[in-house]
């Protein structure tokens, strides 16, 4: 298997895609995203897990805003995983993700995951290697687990270039609807752009067993929601999912 070097991968969408007509489409996508979680959320025999990861300002929460606004509200809920509390610390580092994965006929969409207990905690050193080679094995096991008991799972890795996010980053400085996202570790958490880089490429090759990765160009935000946009819709319609019909009264 060969290993994925994110820097021969474009964060930016191929020359022969064009804004206005990937926008139109992604539109057509998102009605059609709405149709098949209403029917996923009627069935109630499948459930989505949707795992986001990235950079900061890869943009994260642009995803489940743009992309997800249109589906029902009662079968959708967004779970962001920042630092983990007292008691979960007092758990295994699975425990809380176990606890926020989706019922039948619920979208989950984690911003951030569990990804994050082999990536930060690698990149600053709060956790030794072979702690981290033992959770790519649980990981692995814990995906397994969720397929095969009915859980359709997507991960995208939002892949943004170091100038692209420097900009976002520096946006959130001056731009008064963006300022309260600010966070001076942020900016300080860029020193260690490489070790992340590294980071992710061996959660690409070794955390992919139950669930491959899909890894999306994030500097333009149109092409990147359109990318995952028809990713869903494509997942979903391959389930082939029927309404239930009328329920015997007797």
């Amino acid at each position: 298997m060969n290993k994925t070097k994110l820097k021969s991968i474009d964060t930016r969408a191929p020359k022969k895609f064009h804004k206005e007509e990937i926008k139109k489409e992604t539109v057509k996508l998102k009605i059609r995203l709405e149709e098949l979680q209403n029917l996923m959320y009627a069935e109630s025999k499948h459930a989505l897990l949707i795992v986001l990861q990235g950079m900061d300002a890869s943009g994260k929460d642009g995803v489940s805003q743009n992309v997800f606004a249109v589906v029902n509200p009662m079968g959708c809920r967004v779970i962001p995983f920042k630092k983990p509390s007292e008691l979960e610390m007092k758990h295994d580092f699975l425990w809380r993700v176990h606890a926020n994965v989706p019922e039948k006929g619920m979208i989950h969409i984690f911003n951030r995951s569990h990804y994050e207990d082999v990536i930060i905690q690698r990149v600053h050193k709060w956790v030794d290697e072979k702690t981290i080679q033992q959770r790519f094995e649980h990981i692995n096991n814990f995906e397994k687990l969720l397929t095969e008991s009915g859980t359709v799972i997507l991960k995208f890795y939002l892949h943004v270039s170091q100038e692209e996010q420097l900009q976002r980053l520096q946006e959130r400085l001056s731009d008064k609807t963006k300022m309260w996202k600010h966070n001076d570790d942020d900016l300080r958490e860029r020193e260690y752009w490489n070790d992340y880089m590294k980071a992710y490429e061996d959660v690409f090759e070794k955390c992919s067993a139950a669930v491959e990765w899909n890894i999306i160009p994030a500097d333009q935000n149109w092409y990147k929601e359109y990318i995952i946009a028809k990713k869903v819709v494509e997942t979903l319609e391959g389930l082939h999912m029927k309404y239930p019909g009328l329920k015997s009264s007797t």
